[in-house]
Order: C-alpha cells, then sequence, then structure tokens
C-alpha cells in the first residue's frame, strides 16, 4: 500500500488569524508583553487578514516577535498557551480545514501541521486538531529563558526541506503526497508534493496557482472545534452511559496526546484516495455561496 501525508501551513490555512498574534492579550494579561506591544500586534493581524505576508513582512514579523521575546520565561509561555488554547484558538478553526484534515485521516494519510509560527503555539494546535505531528520554529532557549537566537526558522524552503526529512523518515513519496498553504512564501512547500492546493490564496500565490494548474479552495467558515463535535440532541443518557462515554473519551484524548510527536511517524497501512474536489486555479468561488 501506498503511504503518504497531507502538509497544512497554519494561520489563514487551517486557522483564521496567525496563531502568533492571536496569543497577543495572553500575553498581554500574563505580563510578557505591554499594551504598545498588543496595539501592535492588533495592527499586524489586521493587515495579514486583508493581504497576508510576504517575505519582507515575514522577515519583519520574525525580527520583532524574536526580540520581544528575547528573556521571556519557557514555563510561562507554556503555561499562558495551554491554558488560553482552547479559548483564544478554538473558534478560529476553519470548517473547510477540519473537515478536510478528517477526510485525509480517513484515508490513512499522515497529518502534519507545517508553520511558521513558534513550537510553543503550534504543538499545542496541531495536538488539539489531532496532527500526527508538527513542523515549527525552535527558539535558543538557555537557564529556562529564550536567548532571542532561532535554532529553526519553519519558512520558505526550510518548510519544504522539514518536509523532506518528514517523507524519507516515514518512509513516503512527496509525490503521493497533498500541501495546503495561503501564501506565496511557500511556494516551496506545495511545490514539493504531487498534490498542492492554494487555500485562500493571496495575490501572488494564486497567480502562480493559476499558472501552474494548481487547485485553489476558499474556506470561510470558522467554527468551534466544541460545538463541531458536540453531541447533537437526543435521549436522555444514564449516568453509568455518561461515565463509559467519559472514560472512552479521556483514553481517545490521551492517545492523541501520546500520537503528537516532532519527529517520529506513526506507520498508517492504508491506501490513499482522492482529495474532495476543489475550485479550479484562478476561478474564485463567491463568499457565501
Amino acid at each position: 500500500m501506498t503511504r503518504a501525508a497531507a502538509f497544512f501551513d497554519l494561520d489563514k490555512t487551517v486557522i483564521a488569524k496567525s496563531s502568533t498574534l492571536a496569543f497577543g492579550r495572553p500575553f498581554f494579561a500574563g505580563g510578557l508583553i505591554n499594551r504598545r506591544a498588543v496595539l501592535k500586534g492588533a495592527y499586524a493581524q489586521f493587515v495579514f487578514s486583508l493581504a497576508g505576508a510576504d517575505a519582507q513582512q515575514m522577515e519583519r514579523m520574525r525580527a520583532q516577535i524574536t526580540r520581544m521575546a528575547t528573556g521571556w520565561d519557557v514555563a510561562t509561555v507554556h503555561e499562558i498557551v495551554h491554558e488560553t488554547l482552547h479559548e483564544v484558538v478554538d473558534p478560529l478553526v476553519y470548517a473547510e480545514a477540519a473537515d478536510l484534515i478528517e477526510f485525509h485521516r480517513a484515508a490513512g494519510h499522515e497529518i502534519v501541521i507545517v508553520s511558521s509560527s513558534g513550537a510553543e503555539m503550534v504543538e499545542p494546535i496541531g495536538e488539539m486538531l489531532g496532527a500526527d505531528r508538527v513542523v515549527a520554529t525552535r527558539m535558543v532557549r538557555a537557564d529556562g529563558r529564550y536567548t532571542g537566537e532561532i535554532d529553526f526558522y519553519a519558512y520558505g524552503e526550510n518548510k519544504a526541506e522539514a518536509m523532506r526529512e518528514v517523507a524519507a523518515e516515514g518512509g513516503y513519496h512527496l509525490a503521493d503526497c497533498y500541501a495546503y498553504s495561503d501564501s506565496v512564501t511557500d511556494l516551496p512547500m506545495l511545490a514539493a508534493v504531487g498534490h498542492p492546493t492554494a487555500v485562500n490564496p493571496d495575490r501572488a500565490l494564486r497567480r502562480a496557482a493559476t499558472e501552474r494548474g494548481w487547485p485553489v479552495r476558499e474556506f470561510t467558515r470558522p467554527v468551534s472545534m466544541r460545538s463541531r463535535f458536540a453531541a447533537p440532541p437526543g435521549p436522555v443518557v444514564t449516568g453509568a452511559a455518561m461515565s463509559v462515554g467519559a472514560a472512552v473519551a479521556g483514553l481517545a484524548w490521551y492517545a492523541r496526546r501520546r500520537a503528537l510527536r516532532v519527529v517520529a511517524v506513526v506507520p498508517i497501512p492504508r491506501a490513499p484516495v482522492a482529495a474532495p474536489a476543489a475550485v479550479p486555479a484562478g476561478r474564485r468561488r463567491r463568499r457565501g455561496a
């Protein structure tokens, strides 16, 4: 059987905002940043939501974030992210992305989140989404604090190189794999696989997708993951049944938590199937349709 993976960019592909900027208010409440940084982050989020980010903007954002994070206590960052994850990120997940993740999982494909945001944020989000593994930016730590230096920047060609490593370790060919992203800065990521798709593409990526004949998809419906998986109305459930259900849910959560790894690969011997139909390149689907 052919093994494969589905690689998902995170910001504006799986969630509707920048994952890094989304934690601005919790970081402010936790004393990590000041009010001015919150306002600058809100403005950056607004610009990002309108037009995405080109290479120059990404570099400015990277420099600003690493400079701001220098000296932060690593344990405090982890605590804030985990405590506010569902409040901050849960309502931002695109329903279309969640459907696509479920589709690939049912097809036996490994789910990989590949994001330029920091691993401290991306790994918990990946766990929430049930991803098999995460590729994210890693910052250097010393004595429990961030030094301001970057160990690995998951951006541009670095994403594609990380994907090649994932494929080599997982024992599958990238030609059989899928990738989804919104930004022209992820051209190397999309070009690395046999089945690339532009999602909510910026102008430059839309043009590149049209030229290369890549599918284009529009994700427009952020939905709470909690409401998405809430049980529909039905008969009253007994206390014993609720206890059994809670135990099963707890085991499923624990299994998902154990499954999320940064480098290891879980073999899933199932045959891949074709991805759902996409909007042809160059033809933008009317919002709200």
